[in-house]
């Protein structure tokens, strides 16, 4: 797609001067009337770019314009416009144009994402499992497609997710309950007494399985591409349900090895014997010690002759790969991981799949292509015979084994707790009345670390995409280990999710990064401000001379600073840190406000 280029004032043409200043009067006077009317705070932008100086000399936007109201959904990484226009060539049989594909620069919009026709602010947590509001998802293909399978309802102004699947028509919660059944974990409890906490639906659909996970705290990360059901992680986001775009195709998936005590596909009509199995070894990468691969589709239990051969394939294959049944019925099958190498170590020689070089570090997953290979566990795994990881909600705040990898103590684990707990405390009051509980669901800290800021929010009703910078210390695998979810993530590229999809994004020196790395600071804002629903929120913890340049760049994003001053202190800042806590305006464009008027 073309960049939208800044336009910049012309005074060589007094007619079009004239012309321009009757326009901005006319639209004004039709924004200051439905304002009246309304009563609402929700302004109409279309004004183009205007760029001024900034007092250190620097450049800065006066105004940004606002994209066509066809790319209301657009995710830049994702777009398949742009794989059409660049010509691409991608293998369609391995996903590829699921996969990232990123705009060059002079093809990036530069331009504020608008909400949809009569968009509203999103129902709250916990009535949002359930329900959300039509006009912000404007799409009804699934409800007409899955009429039998229940996993939504076109009622009214509003879209109802019953908690069907295609696979559990009668509803997540009994089919959850039946899984637990099948592996005898106490009374029925799929988290198995907090040992099981961290789930991987791949293949989620609108992610109802995942939802109702939730209530027995457990998290999962619900993943599927942006195909023909191109809207189905949108709806999971917006019913306040952790989910990411991202396909099984040539590439690594960004979560680091042993990352998940249980993956689930339920008819996710993914081939697991392509290529020599490669997928089926993805799932295995992501695994636990001893974690579990639930199974429902139709190879499982079919007597027709083509499902029987897979069955028999697929079983032969996850033998070889030393998984063992821990129970199957009717269309159900789960396996089991080893704990240990023992069984890896026992094969013939030649067996395939084969392990992994000794060399392959099975934690470095951007860009990196997936192989058909066994990941190995390491000495201390295999000693420990398992993660050797405490039960939920202890694993939270327990140092977990993997903490030795980056040299750090169990000091400095608790040290960076305390820390943060202190800065979300600060944060909380900074926000003062403009936050209630059920004001923020769906968080997203863009430089995680430890996990730390996230840990800080337990006993808020949040949950937290941490994201790992690409190209920093990959302590992922701590999050995970603490029972969490997050990503790995280059921010000089977009992320992979829909507009308007978090309520609040946690930068701590994001922006310093991204200078020193010499991308756009302007891009990552516009970035920002596509994935923050609107009246959502902005914690900016930078050099103080960082976030002063942020703040002249607030007009034209049409944020409003919550604090009166970007030089709020912590009693652990550093002397040139500063905070800035940024709101996002409700606003509309000219079609918004044509439809909210009807």
């Amino acid at each position: 797609m073309a960049r939208m280029a800044r336009g910049r004032a012309d005074g060589s043409s007094r007619t079009r001067l004239i012309t321009s200043v009757l326009l901005l009067l006319i639209v004004g006077g039709l924004v200051y009337l439905y304002s009246r009317n309304s009563g609402s705070s929700s302004f109409e932008y279309t004004s183009k770019s205007l760029e001024i100086e900034g007092g250190d000399g620097s450049v800065v936007p006066k105004t940004i314009p606002v994209c066509d109201d066809r790319h209301s959904e657009i995710i830049p990484c994702l777009d398949r416009n742009l794989i059409y226009q660049t010509r691409l060539k991608l293998d369609l049989n391995l996903m590829e144009h699921y996969e990232r594909h990123c705009p060059v620069p002079e093809r990036r919009f530069n331009c504020l994402i608008p909400p949809p026709p009569g968009y509203k602010i999103p129902i709250k947590w916990p009535k949002s499992r359930d329900q959300v509001w039509r006009a912000n998802i404007p799409h009804t293909h699934l409800a007409t497609e899955k009429s039998d399978q229940n996993w939504m309802v076109v009622k009214g102004e509003k879209i109802v997710f019953p908690g069907g699947g295609t696979h559990f028509h009668r509803g997540a919660d009994k089919y959850i309950a039946s899984i637990a059944n099948m592996l005898s974990f106490p009374n029925n409890k799929i988290n198995n007494g907090g040992r099981l906490r961290n789930v991987f639906d791949v293949g989620c659909g609108v992610a109802s399985f995942g939802g109702y996970l939730l209530s027995s705290d457990v998290l999962a990360m619900s993943l599927a591409p942006n195909d023909v059901h191109e809207n189905q992680i949108q709806f999971a986001l917006e019913r306040g349900i952790p989910a990411y775009l991202g396909v099984l195709g040539t590439l690594r998936l960004p979560y680091p090895s042993r990352s998940f005590e249980l993956a689930h596909c339920s008819r996710c009509r993914i081939d697991w014997l392509q290529r020599d199995g490669i997928l089926l070894l993805e799932l295995d990468r992501l695994l636990r010690p001893g974690g579990y691969f639930v199974y429902s589709s139709p190879e499982a239990y079919a007597q027709d002759e083509e499902d029987r051969r897979i069955w028999r394939e697929m079983s032969a294959l996850v033998e070889r790969m030393c998984w063992k049944i821990a129970a199957k019925k009717n269309q159900t099958v789960i396996w089991v991981k080893p704990l240990t190498n023992d069984c890896y170590l026992k094969r013939e020689p030649d067996t395939q799949p084969p392990l992994c070089s000794s060399d392959d570090d099975p934690d470095i997953v951007w860009g990196v292509k997936m192989k058909a290979c066994i990941s190995r566990y390491s000495d201390q795994v295999h000693k420990a015979k398992g993660s050797d990881l405490s039960p939920w909600p202890a694993r939270l705040t327990t140092p977990p084994p993997r903490l030795a990898d980056f040299n750090h103590s169990n000091e400095m684990f608790e040290k960076d707790m305390d820390v943060w707990q202190q800065r979300v405390s600060n944060y909380w009051k900074l926000l003062g009345n403009k936050i209630k509980p059920d004001t923020v669901r769906n968080v997203m800290d863009m430089k995680a670390s430890l996990g730390s800021f996230a840990a800080a929010l337990k006993d808020r009703d949040v949950w937290v995409m941490n994201v790992v910078p690409e190209n920093g210390p990959n302590t992922l695998k701590i999050i995970y280990d603490r029972g969490l979810l997050g990503t790995v993530h280059n921010w000089c590229e977009a992320f992979s999710t829909y507009p308007r999809t978090y309520d609040l994004l946690h930068a701590w020196t994001i922006f310093s990064d991204i200078i020193e790395k010499e991308c756009s600071v302007e891009d990552l804002l516009i970035e920002m401000d596509r994935i923050l629903r609107p009246k959502g929120f902005i914690i900016i913890r930078d050099k103080q001379s960082v976030v002063l340049s942020i703040r002249k760049f607030l007009p034209a994003l049409h944020w409003d600073a919550v604090t009166k001053s970007s030089m709020e202190q912590d009693s652990d800042q550093e002397d040139d840190d500063a905070v800035l806590i940024i709101q996002k305006k409700m606003w509309l464009t000219t079609e918004s406000i044509r439809v909210s008027e009807k």
